[in-house]
């Protein structure tokens, strides 16, 4: 159980790896301080003991290191023994050994094969120590104390003391080590803790549940996440809980009129005749209406909506849906006009579903734009990025949005004027049904609006893909409109 916690996890791994580093890390300056202080005490012997002058005076007399070997050797008379020497190991000192190189750097004697090599490497010729013959370089005196050979008692005093403040400073390491990992681990788990607490608190469907942003950078995007997800759910359920109440909604008023009008037949208050016969059915034929609409909204979201994809003239859908609403904007008196750019090419789209798309905006601008009022239709050649569109307008002159308004007016059910009635706003279906058609056709939808001046719906469709010069002709009357 203590080792599933992330937090004690992280605690442990940190003090491991501060402690395994500070014991790799003694261990190796333990050596290096061994070997650095052996050699240093083996040259500052050979310093002493005057084998150095005595290998310059016998390069001076002899000009060459030839024969120079027994020097080194513990019995010869001019050697460290001869020399005063202290009597220790093979050249009288710590049970060290000494080696001789020329001034190249190539090895002349070498009787305690302290080096494999025929020639110094820069290693070695650092740490040698050299002979000097007039102001010049002639040698290179190598002096080696093996770790086995025994040091004087303040030699390993010093060794003694320096491994303990190694040791010392590792352990201290190591509970540092622990100390930065408990706090770093906190500061990890921490936040974890409150995005595990978060979520299950909104698994219980408290979806205004949010995460403070704290932690590192990678826990705060996660937190930054899990806050815009929270907020996608909280709006998503607040939609389903006004979409739930909006279809009981309309589905009471009509069934409310049907119920009405059998109970009045049954009880003989209204006379069994065909005209009350036909407000009945005027109502169920509202209430499947209302149903048609919500199949193909849910499935024009879902992507399953059929669509035939063709070649769809634009000049003449325009004009067929114009005369379609003819009478019924003459009715209300409010013009109805067309205008578009000449010789615009085809769109891909499916022709019912764009002659729906235009139907919802004529509809909903004629409920919007009072006697002498105007809606004009048009179309235009939109080439945003170098992708050719026909971009569709529905212009009306009546009161406009309120910009609050403008975000929500393709949302399901959704109405600026909340108080106006079910029967000339419709099921506030049309507008979120003419978005998601758009969106199936490769194409977009918006609108904008001033108060009191209007307001002008559009969404565009993709061009038919055509001939490359074709698309010439295309680009010039694009140019040529911008």
């Amino acid at each position: 159980m203590f080792m599933r916690s992330l937090r004690n996890q992280l605690m442990l791994g940190f003090a491991l790896v501060t402690l395994v580093s500070a014991l790799v890390t003694a261990v190796l300056a333990n050596n290096r301080a061994d070997e650095t202080f052996r050699g240093y005490l083996a040259q500052s012997q050979a310093l002493d003991s005057g084998i150095v002058e005595r290998l310059a005076q016998f390069y001076a007399a002899q000009g060459s290191w030839e024969n120079a070997a027994g020097l080194l050797l513990p019995g010869h008379p001019n050697g460290m023994n001869g020399m005063g020497g202290l009597g220790r190991g093979q050249n009288g000192f710590m049970g060290g050994s000494l080696a001789l190189a020329d001034a190249a750097g190539r090895i002349v004697a070498n009787p305690g094969r302290i080096t494999n090599n025929a020639v110094l490497s820069a290693a070695e010729r650092s740490a040698a120590i050299p002979i000097n013959v007039d102001n010049r370089t002639v040698g290179y005196l190598l002096a080696h104390t093996p770790r086995s050979a025994a040091l004087p008692i303040a030699g390993e005093r010093f060794l003694a003391n320096l491994n303990t403040s190694l040791w010392t400073a590792g352990l201290l390491a190591g509970m540092l080590g622990l100390a930065l990992g408990l706090l770093i681990a906190r500061n990890l788990a921490a936040p974890l803790g409150l995005l595990a607490d978060g979520a299950r608190r909104m698994a219980r469907g408290h979806f205004n549940e949010r995460v403070p942003i704290a932690g590192p950078r990678e826990v705060q995007t996660v937190a930054h996440a899990f806050n815009e997800m929270a907020a996608t759910l909280e709006s998503a359920e607040l939609q389903r809980r006004r979409m739930m109440a909006d279809i009981a909604h309309e589905l009471r008023t009509p069934l409310t009129v049907i119920q009405g009008n059998l109970r009045a037949l049954l009880d003989d208050v209204y006379p069994l005749s065909k005209q009350e016969v036909a407000t009945v059915y005027q109502a169920s034929l509202g209430l499947h209406r209302l149903v048609d609409d919500l199949r193909e909204l849910s499935l024009a979201e879902a992507g399953r909506l059929n669509l035939d994809l063709q070649a769809v003239a634009v000049a003449p859908l325009l004009e067929r849906e114009a005369a379609f609403f003819a009478e019924t904007a003459a009715s209300r008196g409010v013009g109805l006009n067309t205008a578009m750019i000449p010789a615009l090419p085809a769109v891909q789209a499916d022709p019912e579903r764009v002659a729906q798309m235009l139907r919802n905006l004529i509809s909903n601008a004629l409920q919007h734009t009072p006697a002498g009022g105007t809606i004009m239709l048009g179309a235009e050649l939109n080439n945003p990025a170098g992708q050719a569109q026909i971009r569709f307008t529905v212009d009306d002159t009546g009161n406009g949005i309120a910009p609050a308004d403008v975000p929500h007016v393709f949302e399901r059910f959704y109405r600026a004027d909340k108080g106006r009635a079910r029967e000339t706003g419709g099921s506030g279906l049309g507008l979120a049904i003419t978005a998601q058609l758009a969106r199936l056709q490769g194409g977009t939808i918006g609108v904008s609006s001033e108060p009191g001046q209007g307001a002008r719906f559009w969404f565009t469709l993709p061009v038919e893909p055509v001939s490359a010069a074709h698309a010439v002709t295309i680009s010039e009357q694009a140019a040529s409109k911008g």
